[in-house]
């Protein structure tokens, strides 16, 4: 539990997949979890359970399209435990079709969750963090952000933002406030997020358990890795995917 134990962590889209995963494991390694998303019921039930196994839960109904809502869970955060050590941006979509279909709509909804919903996290959290000067923002990009397929153009840009955004913080943050920043990038991940955003033909080979797809405790365990590196070491950068996957 090295440099873990007591830390407030707020995570994004924790009402499943990798967020939940990632609740569930840091819960049992000693943080104060601050747990966002817009299901309610999920989250509620993630909450009730970490705290029934000892670990300490609480959360908020969160979008994190509006800067309104993810300011108000950093300031919910500093209500329930006085301060935040860690944001996970972790909430994403994922949706693909080649650009000539002119899915304008799916490319907004991407440009708002994937990028602007990163945005409005760092800029809750940022002036608390360089105040205290230290802190922790995770990013949760993709393996998409480092190459492009057809049908991935507009996902793939999303995710290059994401880090190119988590560059920019580190160089520009690191130094003089201290405070970390990690971009990981999952390769193919067992969640329904990315099962729902594959072809028809793909999504069966995924669903039946081949190791085409990692389980989202292996994305957790790396994450769970950043943090508990000491504070004078940053790990900037984490792809993982599976074995069997080429690209």
């Amino acid at each position: 539990m090295e440099n873990i134990e007591s830390k407030v962590i707020i995570i994004t889209g924790a009402s499943g997949g990798i967020g939940e995963a990632t609740a569930r494991l840091l819960a049992k390694n000693g943080a104060k979890l601050v747990l966002a998303a817009r299901r309610e019921e999920r989250l509620q039930f993630i909450a009730n359970e970490i705290q029934l196994e000892g670990g300490q839960a609480v959360y908020r109904i969160t979008d994190v399209t509006s800067a309104e809502d993810m300011q108000q869970l950093a300031d919910f955060a500093f209500k329930q435990y006085g301060r935040i050590d860690v944001l996970i941006n972790n909430a994403g979509k994922m949706l693909n079709s080649p650009l000539n279909e002119l899915k304008i709509e799916e490319w907004d909804q991407l440009i708002d969750v994937n990028i602007k919903g990163v945005l409005y996290g760092i800029a809750a959290v940022l002036p608390a963090m360089r105040e205290q000067k230290s802190g922790h923002v995770i990013n949760i990009s993709s393996l998409m952000g480092h190459k492009v397929i057809p049908s991935t153009a507009v996902y793939s840009a999303t995710k290059y933002a994401v880090r190119a955004i988590s560059e920019g913080l580190r160089q520009e943050e690191s130094t003089t406030s201290r405070i970390r920043t990690t971009n990981i990038s999952p390769g193919m991940t067992a969640t329904d997020t990315a099962i729902d955003g594959l072809p028809l033909e793909y999504k069966d080979m995924i669903s039946q358990n081949n190791g085409l797809a990692i389980s989202p405790y292996s994305v957790a365990k790396a994450i769970l890795f950043a943090i508990q590196e000491p504070e004078e070491v940053g790990v900037n950068e984490i792809t993982i995917r599976p074995t069997l996957q080429a690209l």
